[in-house]
């Protein structure tokens, strides 16, 4: 009887050797005589640890890890194919604080499945949701999605029913669901690992928003930089029409429901959901103006659904397992869980998906063990780029999205990059500025020029030429921007920028009075 190994082919694990590491344990064991089934499932997250190595015994999976292929050779000896002792033992997988603290809805599958098997992913609770959402009518998908409490995921937190049922009542025949994985922001890569690691939750998903709002085909819009995924995702939905989970006859009900993904071009602000549909109609990716939303007129002129990739993969378990569970998690308006991704200076970087309502500092301290550096923490940027600087003073803010709004901060999508008290935090808002420069679709003036001033504003302030009348000057571009851009991309620049200044005046040559 073969042993089962588990070895991720994520992109994350794939950069620290894992196709090397997989190479070397087949080989092993072939020259031992031991037969094995080795399955490259997708990265648990902990990606301090990868290649995290796991053989599935009696007692259940053990881990191993990190794994170079040097230590190949001592594991076999070691008999960690039966869960033997060895020094990179790191006992029962489930059981690693980092992943057991954990409250894994979305990414319950994710790590544990094979990515293309979909035998393993109905064995796991896949297709439950689906099943359900096949026998209720388009308003009670809708009105369940409404009761969990489900918010976009990409950043905007716009309740997903809301915006399902303006799509459900839209005039048309023909209208569209499109999901945004052009996954660009800084520090984040959750879209990638459910992609690689569980690729069927976004597609039932998918097909759990057609049913409900009336729509026959759906686009994944998946940035260039993921070439694995954009693999991993094709090879699914192939997997998934021949099955019948595409097609004209979804599982036996005569409901249709298709999917097509198409690769972006590389520009941050194709990101932005109009720019997403200019660029899937071929043209290039500008931001629209709105009005029309997309719910009303978006994808070729039809009402269309856009979600983020996480919001539509949250689907699925809300229709397994119903609303109030899903909303059980949470506070306030803020339900569910959210996968955060621990990024930058940080000493155990990878993916927490918790409920809404621990602190930043639990985030950092009891998951990412504090800096890399060992250095003190000074500033941690949610959000993306465009999101702003929280200093240790907010450390013990509640991720919430009400109360991050609070105090001029966002979650967006979860990203989380750190920074130790090195960092130069005038220079970190330069760049804001920088990027924005270099990202904009350059349709309107607040964005194109001034994000290039504003570089050129914080310029003068670092060199000290008249540091007061320049930080006026900084302060009323950043109102311009936000309030006359046409986007997030300009109208929230001015975050991470105003941030700096309010929480680092010294870096700016500032007292804290004069960064007001």
């Amino acid at each position: 009887m073969s042993v089962r190994v588990y070895l991720p082919a994520d992109t994350t694990a794939l950069s620290l050797g894992a196709e090397e590491v997989a190479l070397a344990i087949a080989a092993g064991a072939a020259a031992r005589g031991v037969s094995i089934e080795l399955v490259r499932n997708g990265s648990r997250g902990l990606f301090w640890l990868e290649p995290l190595v796991e053989v599935a015994t009696p007692a259940g999976r053990v881990a191993y890890g990190p794994v170079d292929v040097a230590d190949v050779p001592g594991l076999l000896d070691a008999g960690f194919l039966t869960g033997g002792a060895h020094p990179l033992a790191l006992g029962p997988t489930e059981e690693i604080p980092f992943l057991k603290q954990q409250e894994r809805l979305t990414f319950a599958r994710v790590g544990v499945v094979d990515p293309l098997s979909l035998d393993d992913y109905a064995a796991h609770g896949g297709l439950v949701g689906l099943r359900a959402a096949l026998a209720m009518t388009a308003s009670d998908i809708i009105q369940a999605v409404t009761d969990s409490g489900l918010r976009g995921r990409g950043g905007a937190a716009f309740p997903a029913g809301i915006k399902w049922r303006t799509v459900l009542g839209a005039p048309g025949i023909e209208k569209y669901v499109v999901c945004n994985a052009d996954e660009g922001d800084s520090g984040t890569f959750s879209d990638r690992m459910l992609l690689e690691g569980d690729p069927f939750c976004l597609i039932e998903g998918m097909v759990i928003a057609g049913l409900a709002v009336g729509a026959s085909r759906g686009y994944v819009y998946l940035r260039s930089e993921y070439p694995r995924a954009w693999r991993v995702v094709n090879a699914a939905l192939k997997l998934a029409r021949e099955a019948g989970l595409l097609g004209d006859d979804i599982l036996g009900s005569g409901r249709a429901f298709d999917i097509e993904a198409r690769l972006g071009g590389g520009a941050y602000i194709c990101g932005e959901e109009t720019a997403m549909l200019e660029s899937i109609e071929g043209k290039r990716g500008q931001v629209r103006v709105k009005p029309p939303l997309p719910a009303v007129k978006g994808l070729f002129g039809k009402p269309t659904v856009i979600n983020n990739l996480i919001t539509l993969a949250s689907v699925p378990v809300i229709l397994a397992k119903g609303a109030a569970f899903y909303r059980d998690f949470g506070q306030g308006r803020s339900l569910g869980t959210l996968p955060f991704q621990l990024a930058g200076n940080v000493r155990r970087g990878g993916l927490v998906e918790k409920a809404f309502g621990l602190t930043l500092r639990a985030l950092l301290e009891d998951f990412g063990g504090g800096t890399a550096s060992g250095r003190p923490v000074r500033a941690v940027q949610v959000g993306g780029p465009l999101g702003a600087y929280v200093p240790p003073a907010d450390f013990d803010l509640p991720l919430d999205y009400e109360a991050f709004a609070a105090r001029g901060a966002m979650i967006g999508h979860g990203g989380v990059v750190v920074f130790d008290d090195s960092v130069d935090m005038a220079r970190m808002a330069r760049f804001a500025m920088e990027f924005c420069a270099e990202e904009s679709c350059g349709k309107c003036t607040p964005c194109r020029i001034g994000s290039t001033r504003g570089m050129e504003v914080i310029d003068r302030i670092i060199a000290g030429d008249d540091r007061a009348a320049n930080v006026a000057l900084l302060q009323d571009l950043c109102s311009l921007m936000t309030d006359g851009s046409l986007c997030a991309m300009g109208g929230m620049t001015p975050f991470p920028v105003q941030s700096a200044l309010r929480h680092f005046p010294a870096d700016f040559g500032l007292d804290s009075g004069e960064a007001q």
